[in-house]
C-alpha cells in the first residue's frame, strides 16, 4: 500500500508540472501567440509567442504561453509600434487615425508647441490619450508671440495653432531686435525646461526673417540640453542646390554645437547628396539623423513663401494649375485662384505636387531613415475621438496612410520587411533615446523588458485606403496595435483604451537660458576690439537702404 500511494504521488507531481494552473494562466495580462516577431534591433525575425505583464515584454518564447487576454498571430507580424516624429494632426481624433495605421508614438518635431504653453499641452492628454504623445518647442511659435504677439487659449492646440498664427505675417518676416531675439530664445528655453523633448524649426518658412545667426542660436539653445533640432530647413522647397544649402546649414550648426539634429522631409529635389551627408556624419559619430514619406506630393499652408509666383513659378518654373490641389473642393488652383486664396484664408491647407512618383518607393530603402509622415489636419481638427475618419475632409492621404503605404510599396517592391520596421520604429527610437530621453531607450524593440507598443498586422493585406481626393480614409489589415501592454485598435477598430503616455524628459526647476549682448560675445571670440554699435549679437537688424 506504501508503494502504492508513493506511485499515486509521483504521477500527480508530474502532472502537476505539465499541466499549468489556473493561477499561472493568468501568469501574463496578454500573449500574442504565433506571429513572426521582428526586432530591428537585434535582427530577431522567427516565429514565437509574446508574453506581456504590466505594459512590458516579459517573455518571448517559442512555448506554448496563456493569459488573460490573447491575440492569434498566425500568419501575422509582430513588431515594434511605429513611431512618428512628425504628426502634426495631435488631437483625439488625429491619435485615432494614426492608431487605425499602426501609429503607437506620434510627436511633433516641426511645428511644436509654445514653450509657455507646453506643460499645459501635456497635462491635457493625460489619461485621455490613444497613442503616445510628444511635442517639440516651437521656434515659429516663439516668433509668433515676441513678433505678432500672438497669444490665447489657442496656443494650447500646439501644432494646430498655425491656422491662427499664421493669418500674419511677422513671425515669417521680420528681423528681431536684439531684445526680441532674446526673448524668443528664451521662449524657447521654457518649453525645453518643461520638458519638451527638442526644438522644431520651420526655418523653410521663415527665409527672409530669420537669420543664420538667429538659426544658430536657435540650435544652442537646444544644445544646452543635449537635445535636438529638428528643422523644414531653409530652402525647402527648393532646387538641388538650395534644398541642400538649407540641409548643411542645420548640420554644421549641430556638429558645431555638439548637439543632435533631425533633417526633416528631405525627400525632395537633391535626397541623393542630403541622405549621403547625414548618412556620412553618422559613421563619424554625430546623432544626427533625417526623414522621408512616401508621397510624391506634400502639403502646407497657401500662403507659404516658397509657393509665391516669384519661386513656384519664376525660379521653379512650376505651375499652379497642375501642381496645387485643394484637398476639400479637388480642384487645381490658378493664379487668380491663389492671388485670392492668400487674400481671404492665407493658412488654408493645400496639397502641393512634387516629386516623381517612382521616388516614393526608392525613399524607403534607405538605410538608416526614418519614416515620418508630415500629417496634417483634417476637419474638424477638433472632433471627438470616435468621429466617423471617413468623414474627416481637407487633408493629405498620409495623414491616414503612411505607414499601410510604406507597408504597400515594400510589398510590391520586395522592400525586406526588416527595413521597413527600421524606419517605421526602432530608427527614432534609437536616435531620440541616444539624446537621452528614456522613454525612446523602452520602445521601438521587440525584447524583454522593453515597454509593450506593438502592432500585429497582415503582411499580404495591411494597405493604406486614403487619396488625394480622400485624404482621411483609414487604413486597414492591422490585426491589434498595443499601447503599452492595453491592445487599443483590434481588428481595425479603434478602442476607448487611453493608455498613451508622455514622451518627454522630466521638468527641470531652473532655466539654462543665457541672454546674448554684444560685449559677451566679444569677450570670448575676440581679443577686445569694440564691435560695430549695429551689431546685434543673434539678430542683426537689416541695414535700410
Amino acid at each position: 500500500m506504501r508503494k502504492k500511494w508513493t506511485r499515486l504521488l509521483a504521477t500527480s507531481l508530474v502532472l502537476c508540472a505539465l499541466t499549468p494552473s489556473v493561477s499561472f494562466a493568468q501568469d501574463y495580462d496578454l500573449v500574442i501567440n504565433n506571429g513572426r516577431v521582428i526586432d530591428p534591433e537585434t535582427l530577431y525575425d522567427d516565429v514565437a509567442n509574446v508574453g506581456i505583464k504590466d505594459g512590458r515584454i516579459v517573455a518571448i518564447t517559442k512555448d506554448a504561453i496563456t493569459g488573460a487576454e490573447t491575440v492569434d498571430a498566425t500568419g501575422h507580424i509582430v513588431a515594434p509600434g511605429f513611431i512618428d516624429t512628425h504628426f502634426h494632426f495631435q488631437m483625439p481624433v488625429g491619435y485615432s487615425l494614426g492608431l487605425r495605421d499602426g501609429l503607437t508614438t506620434s510627436i511633433d518635431f516641426e511645428m511644436g508647441c509654445a514653450g509657455s504653453y507646453m506643460a499645459e499641452w501635456y497635462e491635457a492628454r493625460v489619461g485621455v490619450t490613444g497613442a503616445n504623445y510628444g511635442c517639440a518647442v516651437s521656434h515659429e511659435s516663439a516668433r509668433a508671440m515676441i513678433i505678432d504677439g500672438a497669444d490665447g487659449d489657442y496656443m494650447k492646440d500646439g501644432p494646430l495653432s498655425a491656422l491662427e498664427t499664421r493669418k500674419k505675417t511677422g513671425w515669417s518676416q521680420t528681423r528681431p531686435t536684439l531684445e526680441q531675439g532674446n526673448a524668443i530664445l528664451e521662449e524657447l528655453d521654457k518649453g525645453l525646461q518643461a520638458g519638451a523633448p527638442g526644438v522644431g524649426s520651420t526655418v523653410g518658412y521663415m527665409r527672409s526673417g530669420v537669420s543664420s545667426r538667429e538659426m544658430f542660436e536657435v540650435q544652442k539653445v537646444a544644445a544646452r540640453y543635449g537635445r535636438p533640432t529638428g528643422a523644414h530647413t531653409r530652402y525647402t522647397l527648393g532646387n538641388d542646390t538650395a534644398e541642400n544649402n538649407g540641409a548643411q546649414e542645420l548640420v554644421a550648426n549641430a556638429v558645431a554645437l555638439g548637439a543632435p539634429a533631425i533633417v526633416l522631409h528631405y525627400n525632395n529635389d537633391g535626397w541623393q547628396l542630403a541622405h549621403e551627408m547625414i548618412t556620412k556624419l553618422q559613421e563619424q559619430g554625430h546623432n544626427i539623423w533625417g526623414e522621408i514619406y512616401p508621397y510624391a506630393a506634400g502639403s502646407t499652408t497657401i500662403n507659404a513663401e516658397f509657393l509665391v509666383p516669384e519661386s513656384w513659378i519664376d525660379e521653379f518654373g512650376r505651375r499652379y494649375e497642375d501642381t496645387m490641389l485643394d484637398p476639400v473642393t479637388g480642384e487645381f488652383y490658378t493664379l487668380e485662384t491663389y492671388k485670392e486664396t492668400v487674400a481671404s484664408e492665407p493658412s488654408r491647407l493645400i496639397v502641393i505636387f512634387k516629386q516623381p512618383e517612382e521616388n516614393q518607393a526608392k525613399w524607403l530603402t534607405l538605410k538608416g531613415v526614418t519614416m515620418a509622415s508630415d500629417a496634417t489636419a483634417g476637419t474638424p481638427y477638433d472632433a471627438p475621438w470616435d468621429y466617423p475618419l471617413d468623414q474627416l475632409g481637407g487633408t493629405h492621404p498620409r495623414t491616414a496612410g503612411a505607414r499601410g503605404a510604406t507597408i504597400r510599396l515594400g510589398r510590391e517592391n520586395n522592400i525586406p520587411m526588416m527595413q521597413l520596421m527600421s524606419i517605421l520604429s526602432y530608427n527614432a527610437a534609437k536616435h531620440l533615446g541616444d539624446s537621452g530621453l528614456k522613454s525612446m531607450q523602452e520602445r521601438g524593440r521587440i525584447q524583454t523588458g522593453m515597454v509593450a507598443d506593438i502592432v500585429v498586422f497582415d503582411p499580404e493585406l495591411f494597405t493604406d485606403n486614403s487619396t488625394y481626393e480622400k485624404g482621411s480614409i483609414p487604413s486597414t489589415g492591422m490585426k491589434a496595435v498595443i499601447v503599452n501592454g492595453q491592445v487599443t485598435v483590434r481588428d481595425d477598430v479603434v478602442l476607448p483604451v487611453f493608455a498613451g503616455q508622455p514622451i518627454r524628459f522630466d521638468p527641470e526647476d531652473k532655466q539654462r537660458f543665457e541672454p546674448i549682448s554684444k560685449e559677451a560675445w566679444n569677450a570670448e571670440f575676440s581679443t577686445g576690439m569694440p564691435l560695430p554699435s549695429d551689431f546685434t549679437g543673434a539678430f542683426p537688424q537689416k541695414v535700410e537702404n
